[in-house]
């Protein structure tokens, strides 16, 4: 056996291997997206039967074999079980799992996405707080993350800072808000309320501990959905299964 490696992760995805095996892909903080197989994985005595399975964050032991990593040994510090009893819920966690999986990246620090899933798992499960404000959060938050966030503060032509009390527009092809003088230099320009580029802002600003700590009214969070949903379409090049399943049932 090769040297072992030990690093810090979420279970992003699990697919069956065989009869006993499973392939999992990680999002870990040391070496950021990479798949391993656990073996025996799917016996009922395996070591590894509640650790390979998507939500699951933890300690992961690996060690590198011919093609891919394999594990070792799993240390489990949060598994969330009872999101599966959620519905739609366990859906949404499923789309911010392939959400993360699209932009994750070989040999990069991924804590910041960690982090923000484990953030957005426990916001699913908490009563208080609409799952689709929850989706419009980590949408956009991840993007930040990304280093794709929307110019929310400047506007994208001028670059002048927007006051408070302006009327401002949001451009998906210009990627961010427009300050009225410019409203004719884009052609899809549509106007955001005070109430939704407030909220938007906090999104991507506020400390992961109270990213979570907030509502808004029907009316802005259609808007919210409006403008960040298609922000996510628009910079992305895959459609998400977990979406389909949401739309079936919305």
């Amino acid at each position: 056996m090769s040297d072992l490696i030990t690093v810090q992760g979420v279970v992003l995805s699990a697919m069956p291997v065989g009869e006993y095996d499973k392939r999992i892909v990680l999002l870990t903080r040391e070496r950021g997206k990479i798949s391993a197989f656990a073996k025996g994985a799917r016996r009922p005595n395996s070591p590894f039967l509640a650790a390979a399975n998507p939500f699951v964050f933890g300690t992961f032991t690996l060690y590198e074999g011919r093609s891919s990593y394999n594990l070792n040994q799993v240390s489990i510090t949060h598994h969330f079980v009872e999101l599966a009893g959620k519905q739609p819920g366990i859906y949404y966690g499923y789309y911010f799992l392939e959400l993360a999986d699209y932009f994750g990246q070989e040999g990069t620090d991924e804590k910041d996405s960690m982090n923000l899933l484990y953030v957005t798992v426990k916001a699913l499960l908490n009563p208080h707080i609409d799952d689709r404000l929850v989706r419009c959060i980590f949408e956009l938050r991840m993007m930040a993350v990304q280093g794709l966030c929307p110019s929310l503060f400047n506007c994208v032509c001028c670059g002048r800072q927007v006051q408070e009390g302006e009327e401002v527009f949001f451009s998906q092809s210009a990627n961010g808000i427009l300050d009225k003088e410019c409203l004719g230099k884009v052609r899809d320009a549509r106007r955001v309320s005070p109430a939704a580029l407030y909220a938007m802002r906090y999104m991507v600003t506020a400390e992961l501990g109270r990213l979570y700590t907030f509502a808004v009214k029907a009316d802005v969070l259609f808007e919210l959905e409006r403008h960040i949903h298609t922000y996510i379409s628009t910079n992305t090049e895959k459609r998400f299964k977990s979406l389909e399943i949401l739309e079936i049932m919305s």
